[in-house]
């Protein structure tokens, strides 16, 4: 079924026979015209054959009355026109509007048939209804025609001579909204407010309201549109201010600074560091690095006194050693002495993701460098730049760093009154060509102080401090054995911090003390609740290591004996050398053994072969590492005699053998002298116990009153 939009309003019932017949009737009427008229212009024109069958009720026409049934016939039928000559009215047909080509293609072309049959009846259509489009579609139901227009290639000009025109639109080819865009401008405009209201045809009554409401709206959209403009005023500036930023951060950024400005070294300019408040005084505990400085020193004072001679004092000077020294301590005390520009810089400032940055920097340095002659250049961590070349292929320009740095310092211009210091802790990593001479041809090593340097920095941080006139820096220097001086720096404060928590107004041996087994062993673990007997088991394992110490010749003096909770340890003894050891002698490592086996035997015999605990593998570790030394580093084996065994891998069985057998004798002779020490002393060594767990911790002075049988009454 489909909707008819024609007029036909009223329903009627007519039989199907009367519209049949008049639409046969109408149809070969259509058929003879058409065959007559193909016969005078000799066309070919192939007419089906059959036509379909159709009744009113597949049209859905059948309540239809007569009259509107002939009335619907007459309009779905073509209706005869006459083709007049092009000469006295010409057809108007325009490419642009699409229909059913014709016949001919002269036809198409020119709009008129170049055989034209005056006064003769031709079947045309005129523009079709949205009806006669179905129609059209089921007569022919199984054909798809084509439609299309043909362009001309006649001018503008002669298609409106000719009087060809663009055809009318229908009304329903353009959208609503276009038309309403459209015709937008073509609204009459309002001269004045008065035309306005005269136009919306308002009462007289409400011409004022009318006024009123239109003048405020006025006034309001004007405010709007001024706040609009305001606003818009302040986004332009604003996002021109944050694109002026991000440029600037862009030329700032390492990644995209190449584009915006050239790489001028380790800033925009290379500033010297003055050190006048930095001297030789400030530097304890390494007289022999001092020493050799002062020669640099009185160079960069007096350069005219080396020259008269002809001689060159080095060019380069290496500071070598460990962690926490103070090789950065001693650069800025040269160019505090001598009074000169410094110039710092680390040796990963040189290093950059982008080819030859490196480069330009080291070159820009010694530049500003040598226009200030005489001067210091200070290149901290220097393996960072230095390190050995290398060929790889994942950089293969990483070695323009280090080649511009080597001909800076020794090259073919000549590089005078520049004194360059580098300090590194990993002096093997250092390329060949940087550490000969003519470069860095001077090595000054800077090592961990000794115990007379200890007491030294000690002194000096401890004037910075309110601390007890009773504190002795030398005992405290004693038992910090290979402390740096940043780490004794760190002892200091250390105890500081712990005598302001305790409320205290100065510093004493407590807290020095107290500061020491933090850094040594870790920090006190109070929380932790120890049942009475490992507390037992763990004050005889000490006091054991304590009896040995105490009545073995060569062994360590005690420091201090406790059974508090430290790190991983329960309790621990710590020893106390009276001066530091270059080197020790056979019967020193042998005393080092039986104060490690002290505390297994202790268990062993306080509490039976059973009840042993593994609080001793620490123990064993350390003197199983003293025997194996004694048998393959030093020589001190009678049976495998004067031989040093690097690696025991590649050793012989029987050689390995030999010396595992060695290592064992060693140890169990050990263990066995700690056992008849312990056996001796069993009374002394029950009194250490138990004053251990009396009071936990025990220094050297009360662990000597206890053993003499002394009452401790300062406790």
């Amino acid at each position: 079924m489909f909707s008819l939009s024609t007029t036909l309003q009223p329903q009627v019932t007519v039989p199907l026979s009367h519209l049949l017949n008049t639409l046969h009737s109408l149809k070969s009427l259509a058929s003879s015209s058409i065959q007559s008229l193909q016969r005078e212009r000799n066309l070919d024109l192939d007419l089906p054959s059959s036509e379909p069958t159709l009744n009113l009720r597949d049209l859905g026409l059948v309540d239809l009355r007569a009259g509107q049934l002939e009335e619907l016939a007459s309009s779905l039928l073509p209706r005869p026109c006459f083709e007049e000559s092009p000469s006295i009215t010409p057809v108007r047909h325009s490419w642009r509007t699409s229909h059913v080509s014709t016949n001919s293609f002269f036809r198409n072309k020119h709009g008129f048939s170049h055989r034209p049959v005056f006064g003769s009846p031709v079947l045309c259509r005129q523009s079709p209804t949205p009806l006669q489009a179905v129609c059209s579609d089921l007569q022919h139901w199984s054909v798809l025609i084509q439609s299309r227009g043909f362009k001309t290639l006649k001018s503008k000009t002669r298609r409106l001579q000719a009087g060809y025109e663009r055809p009318t639109e229908p009304d329903g080819y353009t959208p609503a909204f276009m038309k309403g865009l459209l015709m937008r401008d073509k609204v009459p405009e309002a001269e004045s407010i008065d035309r306005l209201v005269k136009m919306k045809n308002l009462p007289d009554t409400q011409h004022d309201a009318f006024k009123t409401g239109f003048a405020e709206g006025f006034l309001k959209a004007q405010a709007l549109t001024q706040r609009t403009q305001d606003s818009l005023r302040r986004t332009r500036l604003i996002l021109l201010v944050l694109l002026l930023l991000g440029l600037y951060g862009l030329s700032r950024t390492p990644f995209l600074s190449v584009r915006f400005r050239t790489t001028s070294g380790l800033d925009a300019a290379v500033d010297p560091i003055q050190m006048k408040n930095v001297t030789f005084e400030h530097v304890k505990g390494v007289e022999e690095a001092k020493n050799e400085l002062l020669e640099v020193v009185e160079f960069l004072r007096s350069p005219q006194k080396f020259t008269v001679l002809g001689g060159k004092l080095p060019k380069g000077i290496l500071l070598v050693g460990p962690p926490g020294t103070g090789k950065t301590l001693l650069a800025r005390a040269v160019a505090g002495e001598a009074d000169v520009p410094f110039y710092y810089a680390s040796g990963s400032e040189f290093d950059e993701m982008f080819v030859g940055v490196g480069a330009s920097r080291i070159r820009n340095l010694f530049r500003e460098a040598k226009a200030n002659a005489p001067c210091v250049i200070f290149i901290d961590e220097l393996d960072s730049v230095g390190g050995k070349r290398i060929e790889s292929p994942m950089h293969p320009y990483s070695r323009q760093t280090i080649n511009q740095l080597l001909a800076e310092m020794d090259g073919f211009k000549p590089n005078e009154g520049v004194i360059i210091i580098g300090a590194t802790n990993f002096p093997e990593a250092l390329d060949n060509a940087l550490v000969r001479p003519g470069r860095f041809d001077m090595q000054v090593t800077v090592p961990r102080p000794d115990v007379k340097g200890r007491t030294e920095i000690l002194q000096w941080y401890l004037k910075k401090i309110k601390v007890d006139s009773a504190v002795e820096a030398e005992i405290i220097a004693r038992g910090t054995v290979g402390f740096s001086g940043a780490e004794l720096e760190n002892l200091v404060n250390q105890a500081a911090l712990k005598a302001a928590v305790d409320g205290k107004d100065m510093v004493t041996m407590k807290e020095l003390e107290f500061a020491k087994d933090k850094i040594l062993m870790g920090p006190e673990r109070k929380s932790v609740v120890i049942d009475k007997k490992n507390k037992t088991i763990t004050a005889y394992h000490e006091s054991g290591h304590a009896i040995v110490a105490y009545y073995t010749k060569d062994a360590m003096p005690i420091n201090k004996a406790t059974i508090m909770p430290r790190g991983p340890t329960l309790g621990h003894v710590s020893m106390l050398p009276e001066n530091d050891r270059w080197s020790e002698t056979r019967s020193q490592l042998l005393a080092q053994m039986d104060v490690s086996m002290g505390g297994r035997v202790a268990e062993e015999l306080i509490f039976g072969n059973e009840y042993i605990t593994t609080g001793a593998s620490s123990d064993f570790d350390g003197a199983t590492k003293i025997a194996k030394m004694m048998v393959t580093k030093f020589g001190m084996s009678d049976k495998l005699g004067v031989m040093t065994y690097n690696d025991l891998s590649k050793q012989s069985p029987e050689t390995q053998a030999a010396i595992e057998q060695e290592v064992r004798v060693l140890l169990k002779d050990s263990y066995e002298r700690a056992k008849s020490i312990l056996k001796t002393y069993s009374r002394e060594h029950r009194k250490l116990a138990n004053a251990l767990l009396t009071y936990e911790t025990l220094d050297a002075k009360e662990i000597q009153m206890v053993l003499e049988g002394k009452e401790l009454e300062s406790r």
